[in-house]
């Protein structure tokens, strides 16, 4: 009887199902790498959020500084949307786009991390380009699902904010303004590389430059385009408010740009097997 047997073909079968078992556990564990492309669609509403980040959004009358505040309130804002394209401009002497209208949030995040009073060498504050950047950003066709939210003190070098704010009415979009910093006043820190304050900085008499909350033109803002103006606080209810506003918009499906996630890898094993 053992001489029909070929010992040759069973330890070849052996090793056969032992590849076999152990290609089966690799596919069972589905292994992924490397990334696709998806299309997703939800529905929401087009937000742009406006940032000062001029060198006044570094006075501390809020903890950090003003800077951080606001992104701090970004940050929680893309935290509680549900469906909604965010985008961000920031802002000083001239504006930038710097993150495309997005269903992404995550991407959305690291754009808002890398945001600092560097990140645009022009000095002032021009509020009105930084508006009139965001009607060239929404989608022209629509007079509607359109909803700005600036944040800023309020100080306006340029003085062209209302006209551009007339503008925005015009185009359908809503601002709603967040005053970052306090009507009395701060002043504004010079930093070494280390992050040690060295210095305040000064006009060009040399006095110290006190940087003021300009409440009454963020609130002209919001009322020209039927937004609400809210100044920033410690409990950061006025994001709430804001949001609250917003969900009792009319909503359109919006076609979101593609994102990236793993690749499901497991047919590379399930094939061998």
């Amino acid at each position: 009887f053992s001489e029909n047997i070929s010992f040759k073909r069973y330890t070849q079968k052996a090793i056969l199902i032992i590849i076999v078992v152990f290609f089966s556990l690799l596919a069972l564990s589905r292994p992924q790498w490397g990334t696709k492309l998806q299309k997703i669609s939800r529905k929401g509403l087009n937000l742009l959020v406006l940032l000062d980040v001029s060198k006044s959004m570094l006075a501390q009358d809020m903890v950090p500084n003003r800077l951080e505040k606001a992104k701090h309130e970004i940050e929680k804002l893309i935290d509680i949307l549900k469906g909604d394209r965010i985008g961000i401009i920031v802002f000083a002497g001239v504006p930038f786009l710097q993150c495309p209208l997005t269903i992404d949030y995550g991407a959305a995040k690291m754009y808002l991390d890398v945001i600092n009073t560097s990140i645009i060498p022009v000095p002032g504050t021009d509020i009105g380009a930084a508006i009139r950047l965001a009607i060239k950003s929404f989608p022209e066709k629509e007079k509607k699902y359109k909803v700005a939210i600036l944040l800023t003190d309020g100080e306006d070098h340029e003085g062209g904010a209302i006209q551009a704010a007339e503008d925005a009415k015009k185009e359908g979009i809503i601002i709603y303004t967040i005053g970052i910093g306090t009507p009395a006043g701060e002043l504004i820190p010079i930093r070494n590389a280390q992050g040690n304050v060295i210095g305040y900085k000064k006009d060009k008499d040399g006095n110290p430059v006190l940087s003021r909350l300009d409440e009454l033109t963020l609130e002209k803002i919001a009322l020209i385009t039927g937004g609400k103006y809210y100044r920033a606080t410690a409990g950061e209810l006025e994001l709430k408010k804001v949001y609250n506003d917003i969900l009792k918009m009319e909503r359109k499906r919006l076609y979101g740009r593609q994102f990236s996630q793993k690749e499901d890898r497991f047919q590379w094993f399930l094939l061998p097997a």
